[in-house]
């Protein structure tokens, strides 16, 4: 059984998950806290637990959800993993931050690229790799298939979908990703997006209002219904 811990960080709300399996060691996604109190917090969180950083998985590389990489990589001398379709929006950070009158991240750690299909070992976990552009170019979500939990950044929310109106954005690619590779999940499979409350798949196809024609509940067959006679002319 895993362990999950949500820490909320910036200006976003950006959701930064912990997560381990055995003790005294974790995998971290999106480590977005940003100054030095919540990184104080986030390290405060980690050494109360006794969990050392394996792994560092990117959803995707907007600002808010990378701001504590290179600290964290710097401390723990994990890998940070990410798509190499995103490598233009960490370029992009700095001119994103600049609109909002905030700092852009440091950039510069060291990451490896994944692919659709790959599957990353860390902390006695194995996270899946499923390629779900839209949001941006190389955005991924991880699943812990055996756990039933899907970590899908900015891609799935509860109630909604990433935004796709910023540079790099596609919303047509983002509605395939969706549709062709998270509806199909199992119904109970818990979702943990990157920013507000957990859903799951069954929820979501049967509420979430950009997702047609999945909002819509199932039809019961009843094996003792009449019959429906469709006469022609």
């Amino acid at each position: 059984m895993i362990n999950i811990l949500e820490l909320c960080y910036n200006l976003f709300q950006e959701k930064t998950y912990v997560v381990w399996q055995d003790e005294g060691r974790c995998a971290v996604i999106d480590p977005g806290f940003c100054d030095r109190g919540e990184q104080e917090d986030f390290f405060s969180q980690l050494e109360s637990r006794g969990l050392k950083t394996e792994a560092i998985l990117l959803t995707h590389c907007h600002f808010d959800h990378i701001y504590g990489v290179k600290a964290l990589q710097d401390a723990s001398g994990a890998p940070v993993y990410m798509h190499a379709a995103d490598e233009p929006v960490i370029d992009y950070c700095a001119e994103m931050a600049a609109r909002f009158g905030i700092a852009a991240p440091d950039g510069s750690f060291r990451r490896e690229h994944v692919k659709e299909g790959d599957v990353i070992k860390a902390a006695g976990m194995e996270f899946e790799i499923m390629e779900t552009p839209g949001h941006t170019p190389g955005g991924v979500c991880y699943l812990l298939r055996g756990e039933g939990t899907l970590f899908s950044g900015d891609t799935l929310f509860a109630g909604s979908i990433g935004r796709t109106d910023m540079k790099y954005g596609e919303y047509d690619d983002e509605i395939r990703s969706i549709m062709e590779k998270i509806m199909i999940l199992d119904t109970d499979t818990k979702v943990c997006p990157g920013h507000g409350p957990n859903t799951n798949i069954g929820h979501e196809r049967t509420h979430n209002p950009f997702l047609e024609p999945f909002n819509e509940p199932e039809e019961v067959f009843d094996p003792d219904a009449e019959p429906i006679i469709i006469s022609g002319n």
